[in-house]
């Protein structure tokens, strides 16, 4: 298999732009009609997301060691649409098809055989996953909405009591239905860890021109029934009772997953009497936007391992530290410690980018990155949730 010929031919298609998604999902529907109500009915945030997902994987097969989990995890989560074996065959066939038209002439036979193994490859990771998921986990789990708390004009508290237990790490995130949105699928994080009584609380932050976000924050109310599908993401986790010290990095709705966290180590603190210790750092615009810093700075006050930093960047009246949250991370000691970002691309790119100059190895930073935008309304792949976090 010749992964440069994937890799450059990839390239090719996708200077294409637009096109490609357009021609990829008209071969396929055309040829496979029954799979249209899988997808909601405007594609325009959609369009994108599987091509990309599909063209960059595939093409960069031999990566499979860092792709992997994301691949079984995709699996397990697109078990909600109700995708079976049958459809990787039909996914696979119009993605060669709208290979074959835009590279034309170089689309020759070595090519489509490289293209065909590689993505078999790909399929079958997936289909194995899938597969031995369903022995032990439903499609989706249906959950009521028990409360809906509404903060401020953008931003919304959402309690869930799911209608049978979903198992998930603190720090990882589900993708959620609701019924104003039918198969409009976002990605939020839980801002707890796991409860005895299966509830989980999300952290909502409306997206100007977000379908989803703005329904959720306007019409969702309790009483209604969502929908959620399978836990991803491991890069914000942590194993239980580990010791390593952390430094949190939040923007906004971004501290939904450290939160949870939080309750992780708090629980371990509790119960063996010692806890790493934990600096968070939690960055917004304007102050109102600290939405949670009652229970932040009472945390702070009555744990010693936990340290509680607010950061404002957008008003300069501000009493506290102002700034962008990044930079004001890279200031603070990172030796023996590992960071855990969470927030928008940009806060994202930005803290990343302080927090290596200012020494701290990449390896010892984490945040949560996919293929494709599966969290956001605004193509940004370092996002999970709809704020984006």
């Amino acid at each position: 298999m010749d992964t440069v010929a994937l890799q450059r031919s990839w390239d090719q298609v996708t200077k294409h732009g637009h096109a490609v998604p357009l021609y990829f999902y008209s071969h396929l529907f055309l040829a496979h009609p029954e799979v249209r109500s899988m997808f909601p009915l405007s594609m325009a945030n959609q369009r994108d997301k599987l091509v990309s997902a599909l063209g960059r994987v595939v093409s960069h097969v031999d990566q499979l060691e860092t792709d992997e989990a994301f691949l079984q995890h995709l699996a397990r989560d697109h078990r909600k649409y109700g995708v079976i074996t049958e459809h990787y065959n039909a996914v696979g066939a119009s993605l060669c098809a709208t290979l074959a038209h835009f590279l034309g002439d170089e689309w020759d036979e070595d090519l489509a055989a490289d293209w065909a193994m590689a993505y078999q490859v790909i399929a079958r990771i997936m289909v194995e996953a899938a597969d031995m998921s369903q022995e032990t986990t439903p499609d989706f789990w249906d959950a009521d909405v028990v409360k809906v708390e509404r903060r401020m004009m953008d931003l919304t508290l959402v309690r869930l009591q799911p209608k049978r237990e979903l198992k998930f790490l603190p720090g990882q995130s589900l993708s959620m239905e609701i019924p104003q949105r039918p198969r409009l699928w976002r990605y939020f994080s839980p801002a707890n860890a796991p409860r005895q009584d299966w509830s989980i609380d999300l952290h909502v932050q409306q997206i100007d021109g977000g379908q989803v976000s703005t329904a959720l924050t306007r019409s969702l109310k309790a009483g209604d029934t969502v929908k959620l599908g399978a836990p991803v993401g491991e890069r914000l986790t942590r194993t239980e009772n580990d010791p390593t010290d952390l430094l949190m990095v939040a923007g906004g709705t971004g501290l939904a997953p450290l939160r949870g966290v939080l309750e992780q180590i708090d629980r371990e603190w509790q119960r063996l009497g010692a806890a790493p210790r934990v600096h968070l750092l939690h960055g917004v615009r304007m102050p109102w936007h600290l939405y949670d810093r009652k229970v932040l700075r009472e945390l702070a006050k009555d744990r010693p391992w936990f340290e509680y930093t607010e950061v404002v960047s957008d008003d300069p009246s501000f009493p506290g530290t102002r700034g962008k949250v990044g930079s004001i991370a890279s200031r603070q000691h990172l030796g023996g410690r590992t960071a855990m970002v969470c927030g928008g691309p940009q806060m994202v790119a930005h803290t990343l980018e302080q927090l290596t100059a200012a020494g701290m190895p990449t390896e010892q930073i984490k945040y949560e990155h996919f293929y494709y935008a599966a969290a956001s309304e605004q193509n940004a792949d370092a996002a999970l949730n709809e704020q984006v976090s």
